[in-house]
C-alpha cells in the first residue's frame, strides 16, 4: 500500500528514520508521499526523500504555519519547485490550503497563498495536496476559480457526503485516515462507504491523527494496515481489493511508479 499522507520528517521517526521506514515497509507500506509545510523542512524532506527508495514528496506551505512566512515565500516555492523539476521524487504541491481554525489567523493571505499555489501546481503539472479546517467554501471557490489540471487530494477527510461529491466532481480524490476508525464518526464512515472506491486514498497523518487503539501515542505508517482493514470492513469489500485500488489511484494520481 502507500501512505498518501506521513510526516515522516517528524519525531519520532526523525531519530531513526531507516528502523521506521523498515517498520512500515514490513508492514506493508511500499511507498508514502511526505507533505512539507514550509522552507523550514522542504530541502530535509527532499533530501530525506532521496535516502530512501520508496519516499516521495510535496512541495508547499501549510496555511497552519503561514505566519512563520514572509510575503516572498511564494516566489521561493516556484523557485524550488523549479529546481525540483529533474527529481521525480517531487510529485505534488502541498500541504497546502486553509486553515480558519487557528488563533489571529490571517485569511486575506492564505486565500492569497493558496491560489498561488493552486496556479504553481497547474504550472508545474503536479497535483495538489489539500489542507482545510473551519474553510470548506471558500477552499470550494477557489478550486473551482483556479481548478488543479493534475487533480489532487483534500486530506484527512472527516466532512459530509454532499462536500465529498462536490470535490470529486472537481478531479479531488479524499485522503481517508484514522477518523473512520473510530465508530462515533458515523457521517464520515457513511460517507466513505457511498463514494466510489476510486476517490479515496489511504493516508495515516503520522505522527498525528491517531488510530483508534492507539490514542495518545505517535501515529505511525504501519497503521495503514488498520485503516484499510476498517474501510474494508465499513464498504463490505476485501481487504485485498482495498490494498490494491487505493495503491493503483494513488501511484497515479502522484505519477509514482510501483
Amino acid at each position: 500500500m502507500i501512505d498518501s499522507h506521513c510526516h515522516f520528517d517528524f519525531e519520532p521517526f526523525a531519530e531513526n528514520p531507516a528502523q521506521a521506514w523498515t517498520q512500515a515497509q514490513q508492514a506493508g507500506v511500499k511507498a508514502m508521499v511526505i507533505p512539507t509545510v514550509g522552507r523550514s523542512n522542504w530541502q530535509s524532506v527532499a533530501e530525506l526523500c532521496r535516502q530512501f527508495s520508496g519516499l516521495y514528496y510535496g512541495l508547499g506551505i501549510h496555511p497552519f504555519f503561514s505566519h512563520q512566512h514572509s510575503i516572498d515565500v511564494v516566489a521561493e516555492l516556484g523557485t524550488k519547485l523549479i529546481e525540483a523539476q529533474a527529481d521525480d521524487r517531487c510529485v505534488a504541491v502541498g500541504e497546502s490550503g486553509l486553515d480558519f481554525a487557528v488563533a489571529d489567523v490571517n485569511r486575506d493571505q492564505q486565500l492569497q497563498w493558496l491560489q498561488a499555489q493552486l496556479q504553481l501546481a497547474n504550472e508545474h503539472h503536479l497535483p495538489v495536496i489539500l489542507h482545510c479546517r473551519k474553510a470548506f467554501p471558500e477552499l470550494l471557490t477557489l478550486l473551482r476559480q483556479h481548478p488543479p489540471k493534475m487533480g489532487g487530494v483534500y486530506h484527512g477527510f472527516s466532512g459530509s457526503y454532499q462536500q465529498a461529491t462536490q470535490l470529486v466532481d472537481l478531479g479531488i480524490k479524499i485522503g481517508v485516515g484514522g477518523t473512520i476508525t473510530y465508530s462515533r464518526a458515523q457521517k464520515t464512515r457513511a460517507t466513505i462507504a457511498k463514494l466510489p472506491l476510486s476517490a479515496l486514498l489511504l493516508e495515516t497523518d503520522a505522527p498525528d491523527m491517531p488510530v483508534a487503539g492507539y490514542q495518545g501515542q505517535p501515529n505511525r505508517p504501519e497503521r495503514l494496515v488498520d485503516i484499510a482493514t476498517v474501510l474494508a470492513e465499513i464498504r463490505g469489500e476485501s481487504y485485498a481489493h482495498i490494498a490494491q485500488a487505493t495503491t493503483l489511484t494513488t501511484a497515479e494520481l502522484f505519477k509514482i511508479k510501483l
